[in-house]
């Protein structure tokens, strides 16, 4: 039986929670609310406290909690990323009990007597618990309650003063006291749960060689509002059955083969491809992204090309074939020829703590040179007990390290991998399209059993990933998918060329591009007129002016009229006590015009019983008075594709 439940005082159902009892999920500087049920035989007035310090600290703090229907809530907070360790604390609160029992007397005209005595024999004993000045407070207070020469009036104000009962709830009543299981809170930078990505190819960009193509492209990525710049992985390739252009399996002398096929006689995690320059210019690189206030996020992708050196330095980290060979990665009824995917689990206990130890190192290396953010290639194609065993280790010496898991897979496995300790994921996103769809996917996003610890990350396409109406879709089809992830998801990301509106798929049943850049180089006209650049620009600066676009929980749906308007409001009070309020809508169905009605209440925007109010168009600047209930819009492909209205609090 839980140590919680074995007296008078129970505390039960302690949230947030995960289904493996992994630490909970919060950011530096905004309160996560933690929240129980309390239960005690009887009528007594039952109190109760969240307490929380660093793993390992010694000092405490702590808030009281608050009853609201049924459940006992406080905040956590902390100032610097972690790990925090909580927990909640209840009791009988007789001194609150005997206050609230006694007004009740003295309003039926009972004699206070007996009970006077029987406050001050409370009072005087839970006085030895606190000091200075709350001490003298409550003592004196027990000593009125004692005094025979005072007037009833005021032997009963003196017992029920309210200096009295802040004085007694500076400690809580040892007599019954129950403490809940310890639990766990993983404190993250901001980093970890908003921020706008933008990945690109640095083959395709002249390397990182100073003054290259690659550092006036990050210039204009910087100057666009990106936080973040994703790089695919920037090792050696291999040679050995390395692909050609659209996954051939022929290659040519100069074709470049995959990023992803790692490792050669060059080198292999710990070295970067010669094309790309040397460790010194990916430094130089960094310092670079780092002084134009933009994050860069390394692609770690734990396999390896048949020349890296792992395969003959270790081959026990590898699946042998009964022929002799070496499998090769697969997802049938794709196969990755040049890829020979690690076997983490393999027989002997040794061979898997050192490839765990290797991996761990791999992450380490860039690390220990700077980097702070690392995407991980699927990470669900390897063993959870690994990554519940490298990220905590990893966070422990670099606790703002950031991890971004591409794991498109079954639900279960994406919300394990962010319980055991990935900051944000892949999502969905790229195959929602419909209002239906969208909105459901939102709200469980927002308030589903995974939002104290999943982190959404919405990206329209990927490498990988040429998907819904964007395949051979218009401009304004890429405008709609971005303006969605970009005021949906506190994190959103776009693969370089989404701004050109590429969208040729390799073919009518293949997700991916035609002439993938993953496997040559791509050149492009950043200069082109069809570029959508402006537009993800603008949507960059209304989330850094709109905090309630950064958090997922500010999400909530406004029903419309029709099937492809999709309308969500935002709402956040910040931490100096403003609010910030934005209402989005959305046509789903740009190249069409759709005039309907969006039914909005206005307590979603923090106006509770508010009959109108006044919004401001971040796209264009124009002002409307939008009121309670219904409210008329008219979307045309020539005029807009959506609003962002920033609700004007006056």
């Amino acid at each position: 039986m839980p140590a919680s439940a074995t007296g008078r005082v129970v505390v039960r159902d302690v949230r947030p929670t995960t289904p493996l009892g992994a630490p909970i999920k919060g950011v530096v500087g905004d309160p996560t609310e933690v929240s129980a049920e309390l239960v005690r035989d009887g009528h007594g007035v039952l109190a109760a406290r969240l307490r929380w310090r660093p793993s390992g600290a010694r000092g405490w703090s702590v808030a009281r909690m608050v009853e609201r229907d049924g459940r006992w809530s406080a905040g956590l907070l902390a100032d610097e990323p972690g790990v925090v360790e909580f927990e909640v604390q209840a009791w009988l609160d007789r001194a609150a009990t005997w206050r609230r029992d006694v007004a009740r007397r003295a309003a039926a005209g009972q004699d206070l007597e007996v009970e006077f005595l029987v406050g001050a024999e409370l009072y005087e004993e839970r006085a030895l618990g606190l000091r200075g000045a709350a001490r003298r407070r409550v003592l004196d207070a027990a000593a009125t309650l004692r005094s025979t020469t005072c007037r009833t009036e005021v032997r009963l104000a003196a017992g029920t003063d309210d200096a009295v009962a802040e004085a007694l709830d500076a400690a809580p009543d040892a007599r019954e006291l129950a403490t809940s299981e310890r639990r766990w809170w993983r404190v993250d930078r901001e980093r970890a749960v908003s921020g706008a990505w933008y990945e690109l190819f640095p083959r395709s960009e002249g390397g990182f060689v100073a003054g290259s193509g690659l550092w006036r492209r990050v210039e204009q990525v910087a100057a666009d509002g990106y936080d973040v710049v994703y790089l695919p992985p920037v090792h050696p390739i291999g040679r050995t059955a390395r692909k050609g252009p659209d996954n051939s399996t022929v290659s040519g002398p100069d074709d470049v083969g995959s990023p992803w096929a790692i490792g050669s006689d060059e080198g292999g995690f710990d070295a970067v491809h010669p094309d790309l320059g040397t460790l010194e210019d990916l430094d130089r690189f960094l310092a670079h992204v780092a002084g134009l206030g933009v994050e860069v996020a390394l692609d770690v992708a734990l396999q390896c090309s048949p020349d890296h050196p792992w395969v003959t330095e270790h081959p026990e980290w590898f699946e042998h074939l009964p022929d002799g060979t070496i499998r090769t990665a697969e997802n049938p009824p794709k196969r990755y020829e040049d890829i020979y995917p690690l076997d983490f689990w393999p027989e002997r206990e040794a061979d898997r703590a050192a490839l765990w130890d290797a991996c761990a190192g791999v992450f380490e290396f860039w690390a220990e040179r700077g980097v702070r953010i690392f995407r991980v290639d699927n990470p669900h194609t390897k063993p959870i007990a690994f990554w519940a065993w490298v990220i905590p280790r990893l966070q422990a010496r670099w606790p703002d390290l950031v991890f971004l898991a591409e794991a498109f897979t079954d639900p279960a496995r994406m919300h394990t991998l962010a319980e055991v300790g990935f900051s944000q994921s892949y999502t969905y996103f790229t195959w929602r399209t419909t209002r239906w769809e969208l909105e459901s996917y939102g709200d469980e996003l927002a308030r589903g059993p995974g939002a104290a610890y999943f982190r959404p990350n919405f990206w329209p396409t990927t490498p990988d990933i040429l998907s819904g109406p964007l395949r051979r879709g218009s401009r304004d089809q890429f405008r709609v998918r971005a303006l969605l992830a970009a005021t949906m998801s506190p994190s959103w990301g776009v693969y370089s060329g989404y701004e050109l509106c590429e969208h040729t798929p390799q073919s009518e049943s293949n997700e991916e591009f035609r002439n993938s850049e993953k496997y040559q180089l791509v050149q492009r006209d950043w200069t082109s007129p069809r570029s959508i650049a402006p537009f993800l620009a603008e949507l960059n600066r209304i989330r850094r002016d709109h905090p309630s676009l950064l958090r997922i929980d500010s999400l909530t749906f406004c029903p419309t009229d029709s099937d492809v308007v999709l309308a969500h409001a935002h709402h956040r009070r910040l931490a100096d006590g403003s609010s910030d309020a934005v209402l989005v809508v959305v046509n789903l169905d740009p190249d069409r015009s759709v005039e309907t009605l969006v039914h909005v209440d206005p307590a979603v925007l923090g106006l509770p019983g508010a009959a109108s109010f006044d919004v401001r168009d971040e796209l264009t600047g124009e002002r409307w008075t939008w009121r309670s209930g219904p409210n008329y819009v008219r979307l045309d492909p020539v005029e807009r594709i959506g609003h962002v209205l920033a609700v004007e609090h006056g």
